[in-house]
């Protein structure tokens, strides 16, 4: 058989044993350019705005997976008291929307633009070969868009980035020329956090991290939240003397797979998740309809993918709970490492000139990675008593993050509220209430916009060095802070939003989705999300004018925005399969790693079909020890 008979054979066995999972995953395509749009030359003139004094430091911090009420602030009890402390001097956005996976968002976030038009139309691993280069699906920033940091960094501003890149490998699109003085970031979408050379799932030959611009010497052991702290802290004091504002943008790896945190502060959280994962969801929207976070009595459905926790076994019990006290560590450790940076802005009397926004690039993962275990095994332990450690591997699966996403439906990759409805503090805005609470309908693309005009700063020009330079599409959320009950979005504005074949477009309080399996079913639903936010009624009968005339914008937007329709028979599981055959085991081992392939996928499919015919594993642990 030849290899590509062989790989077409194993990319089939390997969907079908993937098809509970779906990992974000991005290795860029090569670029069609070899210039960036905003790599000027070392002699390009500044922006026009003038540097003052009075222009605010920045830092914007990204956490990884994170759940709309996972934030103490908004209805979450895992201590999180530094981001609770910035959104009681700040602003709390409730209706803040973002990409439902990682690449796309952090590229609407460096750029303002919508995230097809930026390049990032959807992860490269996810990807439909027919797609792979297309307009909108480089998998990487493509040349068209200047970044937040470019413009930044021309009026001024010393630009740091330490943690998670994302946005594409290459080297036009590397942080040194996409506007940062300093860098070190990881070019995939995560790795282990004590080992960072270790691969999390095998869909890369090799973790790559760059520090400004060439390849990284990393350290053999870390802990990735301290140690992003810790370089952002570094950058800040070799140019302190200079006297100059600054961007600093912390991309933590927490809460991404796989789950770990420092030992005492797993022991933390001992017993705190011991009553499950459905009280855990009705206490956590209970919480937040005390903090105004969700409108008082929004319904809230049971996740479909949900097992009932009554069902599990006393031993599978207990590995829940520990991994979800591991999730609250990792958590509650990135709170802590963001308060030493905190701590040492107040030290260098900093602080209070310093705006701070923090946000989650999506919402909470709920794969559990059943099928990933032939892999797993040989890299990871995923016993209790070490859980959380080095050499282990703990995730939170459908139900917990259907906990964390309270109240809403839906996680990580899915077009639902909980995928896509994130927490969003902005901090330190010289004239903002403090405390206060905005719910109108905000996006990811407006942070850009609202940071530029804080720091005084133009957006880019129409044409730069001869290009065509896509616009921002986000809106300046500055009014808003000044006065919360000002809406950034009139009641007939849209938004507009696909991923993966999830499609969905917002107006005013209604929101039009339409969701693939295994949460969706294909079909079209309208919601009010201003009472129903978990998206538990479908108002598409009630509404039918209003159904037909937002369906009809949907398809002028995706025209607009390049929205590729999806092959048929589309599973972004099955593709993921598929596309880790050419990202990880041919670079890997060569044709040799295909055989390896199927003979760990078949161990698996076997394993697992044990454990189902034997009554008394049905209800283990489906994690190996």
């Amino acid at each position: 058989m030849s290899v590509g008979h062989l790989a077409r054979a194993a990319g089939r066995v390997m969907a079908t044993a993937l098809a509970t999972f779906a990992t974000c995953l991005m290795l860029a395509l090569p670029a069609r350019c070899a210039l960036a749009a905003d790599a000027a030359p070392s002699s390009a003139a500044p922006s026009s705005a003038t540097p003052s004094p009075a222009r605010p430091n920045i830092v914007v911090l990204i956490a990884d997976d994170w759940g709309f009420t996972d934030v103490g602030a908004f209805g979450g009890e895992i201590p999180t008291p530094h981001l609770d402390a910035l959104a009681a001097r700040g602003t709390r956005f409730t209706n803040f929307h973002v990409a439902a996976s990682c690449a796309p968002t952090r590229a609407m976030l460096l750029t303002g633009v919508e995230h097809h038009r930026a390049g990032v139309g959807n992860l490269r691993e996810s990807m439909p070969r027919e797609h792979m280069g297309r307009r909108g699906y480089l998998g990487a920033l493509d040349t068209n868009v200047v970044t937040l940091s470019t413009l930044l960094q021309q009026a001024g501003y010393r630009t740091y980035v330490a943690g998670k890149w994302n946005v594409g490998s290459e080297p036009h699109n590397l942080p040194d020329r996409r506007g940062f003085d300093r860098s070190i970031v990881q070019g995939d979408t995560g790795s282990d956090n004590w080992v960072p050379t270790q691969r999390y799932l095998p869909h890369s030959a090799s973790v790559q991290w760059f520090e400004d611009g060439r390849a990284a010497s990393m350290p053999a052991r870390f802990y990735s939240s301290e140690w992003f702290v810790d370089r952002t802290i570094a950058y800040l004091e070799a140019d302190a003397a200079s006297g100059r504002p600054f961007f600093a943008l912390v991309a933590f790896q927490a809460n991404h797979a796989p789950l770990q945190a420092p030992r005492e502060f797993v022991e933390r959280q001992a017993g705190r998740y011991d009553a499950g994962w459905d009280a855990l969801r009705l206490a956590r929207r209970d919480r937040a309809v005390a903090l105004g976070t969700i409108p008082a009595g929004a319904p809230m459905a049971r996740m479909p993918t949900t097992r009932d926790w009554s069902t599990l076994s006393a031993s599978e019990r207990r590995h829940q709970a520990r991994s979800m006290e591991v999730y609250a560590a990792m958590a509650e450790a990135m709170d802590h490492h963001v308060g030493r940076l905190v701590a040492h802005l107040k030290t260098r009397g900093l602080y209070d000139d310093t705006v701070f926004v923090f946000l989650s690039d999506n919402g909470p993962e709920g794969s559990d990675y059943a099928a990933a275990q032939p892999w797993l095994w040989t890299q990871y332990s995923q016993s209790i008593d070490r859980l959380g450690g080095e050499g282990a591997y703990a995730i939170i699966g459908p139900g917990w993050a259907s906990a964390a996403a309270s109240p809403l439906t839906g996680y990580k990759f899915v077009g639902g509220e909980g995928g896509t409805r994130v927490p969003l503090i902005v901090s330190g805005v010289r004239g903002a209430p403090a405390g206060a609470l905005h719910h109108g309908l905000t996006h990811v693309t407006d942070l850009a916009p609202t940071l530029l005009e804080l720091a005084g700063v133009a957006p880019a020009a129409p044409l730069r060095e001869g290009r065509p330079i896509e616009p921002m599409s986000g809106r300046s959320l500055v009014p808003a802070l000044q006065d919360p009950s000002r809406a950034v979005r009139g009641p007939d504005d849209t938004l507009g939003y696909e991923l993966s074949g999830d499609e969905a477009l917002y107006r005013g309080d209604l929101k039009l989705i339409r969701s693939l399996p295994p949460l969706g079913d294909g079909q079209w639903r309208l919601h009010d999300l201003r009472t129903d936010p978990g998206e538990t009624l479908d108002l598409k009968d009630r509404l039918p004018e209003a159904f037909a005339a937002m369906r009809a914008a949907y398809e002028t937007w995706a025209r607009e925005h390049h929205v590729l329709p999806m092959p048929a028979g589309y599973s972004a599981p099955r593709q993921v399969a598929i596309n880790g055959i050419y990202a990880y085991w041919l670079p890997t081992y060569g044709g040799a790693g295909l055989a390896v392939l199927l003979g760990l996928v078949t161990a698996g499919v076997w394993r697992v079909r044990r454990r189902r015919r034997s009554p008394a594993t049905r209800n283990a642990p489906k994690s190996p020890p």
